[in-house]
This record gives C-alpha cells, structure tokens and sequence, in this order.
C-alpha cells in the first residue's frame, strides 16, 4: 500500500447508520461527529486514505473498508463551524467481519485506540495494523484503490 496514505478506524452504531447504508449510497457524507479528538481525525483525512468501517453496537466489529473521497468541510448538520465531515466511498466489504473480541485478543493490536480509547468514533491506524485487521478478516483489497 502507498506509503503516503493514512489509515483510519471510523464507528457508528448500525441502527443509525449501517454497512449495507454505506454500499446502497456508495458515497456518503461521514457526519455528526461532535467530539472535538474525533473531529481533529477528520480534518486529519485526506483525499486517497484508506478506512475500516466498523460496527459499534451488536457484534462490535470491522465489516468494510471506505476510501476518503473529499476532505473536510463544514458539517451541513449543523451551522455551528467547529464541525467537519468528510466524504466516504465504500471500498470493499471484509471477508470475515473482525470482532472486538478478536481485536482484543490479538498481541499486536493491543494498544490500538479501539481498544484503549473505545468511546473514539474517529481514530487513527498504523499501516501494519490496518493490514492486521484485514488479515484477521480474511481480506485483500486491489492493488490500485
């Protein structure tokens, strides 16, 4: 994968807004972040950046990957301008959802802020720990993304 892209992990609750929403719209305005850690991730994004797509109610896992698309701008949600969103594409769904338990459970993604800082709804991977994930998921993506 290109050295000059990041990595990222981003959560939402499926009830609200699902894999299978992500797939339908394809592109989606990532919105209604109002934590300011996860919102200095957003505007940390940048166009090409990879991201696991992960489910935070229910089984608790990594079902998808989504690309940045358009970096940040202001949240149409709300006219207060301390909020950013992004623009996702679906990617690829994984193979093998990862669950949380699993995430747990691996020594190399012990320190990860899924696991250290679970309240985070935007937070940032390594390269090796994004491709630990999809490894666990039993997952490739393309070589061209």
């Amino acid at each position: 994968m290109p050295a000059n892209r990041s990595y990222w992990l981003v959560k939402t609750e499926p009830g609200a807004y699902s894999w299978q929403d992500q797939l339908d719209e394809g592109t989606s305005v990532w919105d209604g972040v109002r934590n300011y850690q996860a919102r200095n991730n957003l505007r940390a994004m940048k166009k090409g950046d990879l991201v696991l797509f992960y489910h935070s109610v229910g089984p608790r896992d990594v079902v998808g990957v989504t690309k940045v698309v358009r970096e940040h701008y202001q949240d149409p949600t709300t006219d207060d301008e301390r909020w950013s969103v992004v623009d996702l594409k679906a990617v690829k769904s994984v193979a093998k959802p990862v669950t949380l338990k699993q995430i747990k459970a691996d020594e190399f993604l012990q320190d990860i802020a899924l696991v250290k800082h679970s309240r985070l709804s935007v937070m940032p991977l390594t390269i090796d720990e994004f491709e630990r994930i999809l490894e666990l998921g039993e997952t490739t993506l393309p070589k061209r993304i």
